[in-house]
């Protein structure tokens, strides 16, 4: 174990002064960065020069840049725009569809649930392919009738004659 050096005591005033020096410390800035990084950083001054109105190449902005030291080359700083706006493309349509799904969600919900009754109440098709699976069905639909149709409140209009009225 290393040696404790002869200090004076350590107050817990002294440790919340320290705490307080620590905490209000800022990042350092680092003095090399990744590729990636540097090319996040001058994106939109790639693009511009890359665009249509300023028409420059890839290759041209490399040569440009390794005049201060920065070599990449075309292929690769086009690349590393290509990854960066893919992944703000995502993170943009992340964050738009991140509010609506649970909106959607629920009305999904709901539009199952009607079209399941409404299948329940569809009469049964003859088809050649569903001959033997209809004797089936109307068996589960007569043991379920039972119990689906206190759930059920359904209106029946009453039909009066001339007389009656």
């Amino acid at each position: 174990m290393a040696e404790q050096q002869n200090s004076e005591v350590i107050t817990k005033e002294k440790i919340d002064k320290a705490i307080e020096l620590l905490k209000g410390q800022k990042p350092k800035e680092r003095e090399d960065v990744s590729d990636r990084e540097a090319i996040r950083k001058m994106q939109r001054y790639i693009e511009k020069l890359t665009s249509d109105k300023y028409g420059y190449t890839y290759d041209e902005v490399s040569e440009m840049l390794k005049g201060l030291g920065i070599n990449l080359t075309g292929s690769r700083i086009k690349y590393l725009v290509g990854k960066l706006k893919k992944s703000s493309r995502r993170r943009q349509k992340a964050s738009d569809s991140g509010g609506s799904t649970s909106e959607n969600g629920s009305t999904e919900n709901q539009s199952a649930v009607i079209e399941s009754s409404e299948a329940e109440e569809a009469p049964v098709k003859n088809t050649k392919g569903k001959k033997k699976q209809q004797p089936a069905a109307q068996e589960q639909e007569e043991e379920s009738e039972p119990q689906s149709q206190p759930n059920r409140s359904t209106f029946v209009p009453k039909i009066y004659s001339d007389d009656e009225i």
